[in-house]
């Protein structure tokens, strides 16, 4: 596992980390990446929701919209957190989790 720290552009409100494919931003690519497993926050690494939530609706168990829940929730740990942990250790890049 590594741990990417956030680029912040305030400017224009955009949160990049420093990946095999290059500078990507933090909303658009790990949240929907395999390899993103959670947030840093403060000293806490937080699970990443959307690897839950997308377990719940493949077993059956959990409604769609959850889904979109949890792609909210990343995005407020995105604002409150400093970093993604991420198990691209073999340094393949983004893969999609859907």
């Amino acid at each position: 596992m590594k741990t990417l720290e956030f680029h912040r552009d305030e400017k224009k409100d955009r949160v990049t980390v420093a990946c095999v494919d290059g500078e990507i931003s933090v909303y658009s690519h790990c949240a929907y990446c395999q390899h993103c497993k959670g947030i840093w926050v403060k000293k806490r690494m937080v699970p990443t929701p959307q690897s839950q939530a997308y377990s719940d609706i493949h077993r059956g168990v959990a409604p769609d919209e959850n889904l979109m829940n949890a792609a909210m929730m990343f995005n407020t740990l995105i604002r409150d957190g400093s970093a993604v942990e991420c198990d691209d250790d073999a340094n393949h890049g983004y893969h999609s989790r859907y």
